[in-house]
């Protein structure tokens, strides 16, 4: 019982990795992402998974641990794209402003 509970945990925060990747990547901002965040989860999946196997538990809750942490690899893939798309856009507003102040 104690396993089926931990997996419906899991699949809870799980589910709403995804739909946050999708949102993030709909954004095409970092603004307003932690990742202070994404890290303290990452590490919490990894703790996680490090129970399983110090505890000698190996079963299948570790795999809904794996399918958890692809997911969160995701988030943090949209959050370094983001990154380099917020990056871009100043390059560019700056690039403008010093065109603006050359034609002045």
């Amino acid at each position: 019982m104690a396993e089926l509970l931990e997996a419906i945990m899991l699949i809870c925060f799980g589910l709403s990795w995804p739909l946050n990747a999708y949102k993030n990547y709909k954004a095409a901002t970092a603004v307003g992402t932690s990742w202070q965040f994404i890290a303290l989860i990452t590490a919490g999946y990894f703790a996680g998974i490090a129970a399983k196997f110090v505890s000698g538990n190996l079963n299948w809750v570790l795999v809904v641990y794996f399918i958890n942490v692809v997911c969160i690899a995701a988030n943090w893939l949209v959050y370094f794209r983001n990154l380099r798309l917020d990056a871009q856009r100043a390059r560019t507003v700056v690039a403008e402003e010093e065109a603006l102040i050359v034609v002045a």
